[in-house]
């Protein structure tokens, strides 16, 4: 049986809200009375799991197992591999009490682990396998199920986790060759009320994926440029668990209006150090107009409205990023605003369009200038 020897003595309960039970007789825990959790879940049958999103100095994901008194615990840094044939480090840490199973709040900063914690899920699970090398659980839970497997690679804390019964969905690709829009006429007023309008930035087109809170960024050619934008880390952490590859422009903006000077000052980083020095010089800006991938299915072949609505539903807000505005009918109006405001033009998209993968079709215009 586990006690919490290690647990307490990284916590001092006067200056952290986690739950911090008092130490009992003896070298070990006795069985203690587990906690009333929210959902009503049933404990001390070893068989209740609790993962929290923890947004610490890294974001990562606790995964925790009630098991002879006390939750077992992993720090998995990318959370659960969601589908097989992906293996992701999971770092053994101390084991908690029970009454961490409900625990949500904000740990001090300066203290062991300080930052947001809140539950991302919890189910039950049945422990398929355990011993001090080996754990294979099945979990259900609301947001996982499926049969997963920690391995020790001989060391207490170096484990890793895998999946290993088929998991649902497809493996979020790398990059996806962007989709051009071809020099054209506004639609005509018949045509109009078929058409969004996007303002014309003259951005840098950048892709961005997000898997397990982490960004990797590559522009319209693939080549990987995410050391050159560290601004962008927080999108990840915001997106947490969910998988996404999102198609955009990266701009940097001076007085309002964006500067092709900074932006190719920004672009030719090729060090994090130089990114540091002058991203508060040039601070930029990342505008996603398009989901291209989300939560294991390819959203290339929806039409164009249904991609916007899920990319308005993922409620992107930030400093450094934000989903710029889509106008649905008036497309006159939208290129005479953005002639007004020193843009090029803008980018009229059919609503009921696909995403073409590297082709310069006919369904996306890039309007410059009033035409008949």
């Amino acid at each position: 049986m586990s006690d919490l020897g290690e647990y307490r003595r990284r916590r001092d309960p006067r200056r952290t809200p986690e739950p911090v039970p008092a130490a009992r007789a003896g070298k070990t825990e006795p069985a203690a009375k587990p906690p009333a959790g929210a959902e009503n879940l049933p404990h001390g049958d070893d068989d209740v799991f609790v993962i929290q999103e923890h947004h610490a100095r890294r974001l990562h994901w606790d995964v925790r197992f009630e098991r002879e008194g006390v939750l077992v615990s992993w720090a998995v840094p990318k959370g659960l591999p969601p589908r097989t044939g992906t293996r992701r480090l999971a770092v053994h840490t101390e084991d908690h009490p029970l009454e961490y199973a409900t625990f949500e709040g904000e740990i001090p900063a300066g203290e062991y682990g300080g930052g947001t914690v809140k539950i991302w899920d919890r189910g039950r699970y049945e422990a398929l396998h355990w011993s001090d090398h080996k754990v294979e659980i099945s979990m259900r839970g609301s947001r996982v199920r499926g049969t997963y497997v920690f391995v020790n690679r001989h060391d207490d804390r170096d484990w890793f986790v895998q999946r290993v019964d088929e998991g649902a969905g497809e493996d979020l690709p790398e990059f996806v060759p962007p989709m051009l829009a071809r020099r054209g006429a506004l639609p005509t007023a018949d045509e109009d009320a078929e058409w969004a309008y996007e303002f014309a930035w003259g951005g840098e087109r950048v892709q961005a994926r997000v898997e397990g809170g982490r960004v990797t960024l590559r522009d319209a050619e693939g080549e990987d440029v995410t050391v050159a934008y560290p601004e962008l880390k927080g999108l990840g952490a915001q997106l947490g668990a969910t998988e996404v590859l999102l198609d955009g422009e990266m701009i940097v903006l001076d007085e309002g209006k964006p500067t092709e000077e900074g932006l190719r000052r920004r672009a030719e980083v090729t060090t994090a150090r130089e990114a540091k020095r002058l991203a508060g010089r040039f601070p930029v800006v990342y505008l996603p107009f398009d989901v291209l991938f989300f939560s294991g299915k390819s959203c290339l072949d929806d039409p164009y409205r249904s991609r916007r609505r899920r990319l308005d539903r993922l409620r992107l807000s930030g400093e450094a990023w934000r989903v710029p505005r889509r106008y649905v009918g008036g497309g006159a109006d939208v290129l005479e605003a953005a002639l007004t405001n020193g843009l090029t033009g803008i980018t009229a998209k059919r609503l009921d369009s696909p995403y073409e993968p590297g082709r310069r079709g006919t369904s996306w215009r890039a309007i410059t200038r009033k035409r008949r």
